[in-house]
This record gives C-alpha cells, sequence and structure tokens, in this order.
C-alpha cells in the first residue's frame, strides 16, 4: 500500500516530528516544545526533531520578515517547503496549535502534509480560547478530524473538545525543576509577581486593581509585572491613573531567568478572564510560591481553593486582593498552602510523571490497525462525526 513503507519505525525507533514555534517567539507554547524537544531525546526508541512554525528566512530575505504583512507571507511559504522538505522523514508529526489564524497557519498545514505522505498525527491543541475557535469556526472542528490523536494539557479542554464532537486526550504540562528554585518562606512579604504575556484575556488590569487595594493597606507592599504584549502602555497608564507605587514592568523574560522572579517574590498574582493550563502557575507550585488566582478556564483543575491556593471569580479584583492580603497576614498560611501545591507538583507536573503517557501515545500511534496510507491529498477531509 502507497505509504505505508514511510509510516513503519526504523530499527533505530519511531521518528516523531515536533512543529510548533521556536523560542523567536517567546511564550508557553514554545516553551513547552523546547522542553518536549530536550527530554523526549532522553527516551529510548524515539528519534525526535523539531521544525518551527516560524522558520528564519536565509540571508537578505530575513529583512522580509521585519516588515508587517509581508513577513507573515514570507514566513508561511518558508515553513510549507520545510513542511513537504522534512515530513516524508518522520513517522509521527505532532504539531503545536493555539486557536483562531493561528491554526490556519500553523498546525493546519502540518496535518495536510503529513496527510499527503500518509504520516501518523498528533494535534496538541493548548489555547484556553478553544471553546470560542470551535465555536466559530465548523472547519477547524471538521479539519481537526485530520489527527490521529488529539492532545490537551488539561481535563479542562478535554471536556471544551468533547462538546464539539472531537475525541482528545489529557497530557499534563511539566516544570523544568532543573530551571527553578525552591525556596520556603517561613514569612510572608507583600511582595507580588505576575507573570503573562500583556494580553486582554490574561487581565493584568486585575490585578493592578487588587494591588491598589492591597497597598492602601500595605503601603510598603512592591508588584513585578513579567510579560509584554499590546496592552502594556494602557496597562502603564493604568496603574499611573491608580497612584500605584512599587510597581515595576519589565518586560519579556527568558525562560532560564524567571527562577530569580519567582524567587524574589512571596506571592503570585494571576487573574486571567480565559486561560488553559497557565505554566505560570505550576512553576509557582515548583519555587514555593503560593498562587492567588481567579478561576478561569482550566485553573479549578490544577488549583484546590484553599488547599492548594487562593481562587476567585474572574473579574473581581476586591476578592483577589482579600485573598492576598489573608496570605501575606495569617501566620504559617502561605507556608502551608506553598507545601500542599508543591507536592502536587512533584507528583503530577513533572517529567516523570508525564513521560510515559508520551511513549505509550507514540507507541500506539505505530501499532494500531489500519496504517494505510491516508487520502491521496488534502482535499480529502473527513467528514464532521
Amino acid at each position: 500500500m502507497a505509504g505505508l513503507r514511510d509510516m513503519r519505525p526504523t530499527a533505530s525507533g519511531i521518528r516523531v516530528v515536533l512543529v510548533g514555534p521556536s523560542m523567536d517567539i517567546l511564550g508557553g507554547q514554545a516553551v513547552q516544545v523546547t522542553r518536549l524537544l530536550r527530554r523526549l531525546r532522553e527516551l529510548e526508541g524515539i528519534e525526535v526533531s523539531f521544525l518551527a512554525v516560524n522558520p528564519r528566512l536565509p540571508g537578505p530575505l530575513r529583512v522580509l520578515q521585519r516588515i508587517k504583512y509581508v513577513r507573515t507571507i514570507a514566513t508561511s511559504i518558508a515553513y510549507g517547503f520545510s513542511l513537504l522538505k522534512e515530513i516524508r522523514k518522520h513517522d509521527v508529526v505532532h504539531a503545536f496549535s493555539a486557536s483562531y489564524t493561528s491554526y490556519l497557519l500553523a498546525p493546519l498545514p502540518a496535518m495536510l502534509v503529513a496527510r499527503l505522505y500518509g504520516k501518523r498525527i498528533v494535534l496538541n491543541y493548548r489555547s484556553g480560547e478553544a471553546s470560542d475557535h470551535l465555536a466559530r469556526s465548523p472547519f477547524a472542528v471538521r479539519t481537526m478530524h485530520l489527527a490521529n490523536e488529539i492532545v490537551v494539557p488539561s481535563g479542562y479542554l478535554v471536556g471544551v473538545f468533547a462538546q464539539f464532537g472531537l475525541h482528545a486526550r489529557a497530557i499534563l504540562n511539566f516544570v523544568d525543576l532543573d530551571n527553578l528554585d525552591y525556596r520556603e518562606r517561613s514569612v510572608t512579604r507583600p511582595v507580588f509577581l505576575s507573570n503573562r504575556n500583556l494580553e486582554s484575556l490574561y487581565n493584568v488590569g486585575c490585578t493592578l486593581r487588587a494591588f491598589a487595594i492591597i497597598q492602601q493597606q500595605e503601603p510598603d507592599a512592591r508588584l513585578t509585572v513579567v510579560g509584554d504584549g499590546s496592552e502594556r502602555a494602557s496597562l502603564e497608564a493604568l496603574g499611573r491613573e491608580l497612584g500605584l507605587r512599587h510597581v515595576e514592568f519589565v518586560g519579556k523574560v527568558p525562560p532560564e531567568r524567571m527562577r530569580e522572579y519567582y524567587g524574589a517574590a512571596d506571592v503570585y498574582l494571576n487573574s486571567p478572564i480565559i486561560d488553559n493550563m497557565p505554566n505560570s502557575v505550576i512553576e509557582a507550585f515548583a519555587s514555593g510560591l503560593p498562587v492567588v488566582t481567579t478561576n478561569a478556564g482550566g485553573i479549578p483543575f490544577i488549583v484546590t481553593d484553599g488547599e492548594t491556593g487562593f481562587m476567585s471569580e474572574s473579574g473581581d479584583h476586591a476578592a483577589l486582593a482579600r485573598n492576598a492580603l489573608a496570605l501575606v497576614r495569617t501566620p504559617g498560611l502561605a507556608q502551608t498552602v506553598a507545601a500542599r501545591a508543591r507536592n502536587v507538583c512533584l507528583s503530577r507536573y513533572v517529567w516523570e510523571a508525564v513521560a510515559v503517557e508520551w511513549e505509550q501515545l507514540y507507541r500506539g500511534l505505530m501499532h494500531k490497525n489500519g496504517l494505510s496510507a491516508a487520502p491521496a491529498g488534502p482535499s480529502a477531509l473527513p467528514e464532521h462525526r
């Protein structure tokens, strides 16, 4: 059967290619791609490579990637050529996915080319905006059936996909303990950290409003805001409008430097209105940093209110402030919550806990019945079930 020969693993192992953003796009997805790539290479019998959805153009052509709109076209063309060249060399195409236009530009072309070559496909969907995305785009729902497996990082998204007739399995995010330092906080100072992109769905403005209440009662309170995005200028203006002191916007910070910021703070503040499974929350767990958060999306699947952190309704900055002040003012509370959270992290959100699931996924794909070639071309899409 055409394509079957390419589907069989080599004698040296199953050939997997991770398709996702490089660290040129600094964000949670790129961090997880980088971590997973490094760790999968430690597994016997699996050969792993990486294909960037944002390839750098060679030499003088790189100037095209500095021009708005032109860079999208130029990068997409280069990405398409790299897919056609590289995917034929692998058995499993593991495509990382966000929502909306990003889905169309990055994982969908990878899945189409994988089908063309008769490869097995893992769609690794990681966006908290899934519900809105799938509701708005029946085309996205239909084309996701191209994947042999849909993998998401939380039980929350498993439920979202089920609403649209799509079966997904959860394999959790994991933290890299080598890049984080655990610190037990015997005294909880009013020193706070926010570590989210400065975009509307993460609602960092709610954190600033909560901090205004905190600072009225704790005049020496400090807040460090890590991250960048389209709302940075408006958030800095909001800080001035609220009369905040001791607030520092530090911009983007590479993952290897985040240990400094987690280590310096005593409480982590998080106030999104849309979310899935934020890396920053489990990194705070690993660092001994107690978490105060809103309950958006998949966060209740990570944080147990009053046990491993404190949750309030999304948008309720007053409740966020009350929970933060309770941690600061109640002796021993922050230590107890942080210790429980770290224990959960060490049992669920480390590589040792998820490695076997990734290995079983890849091996299961290669040993399922019906490894015949996929339909001849991208036009042969499966019907939505």
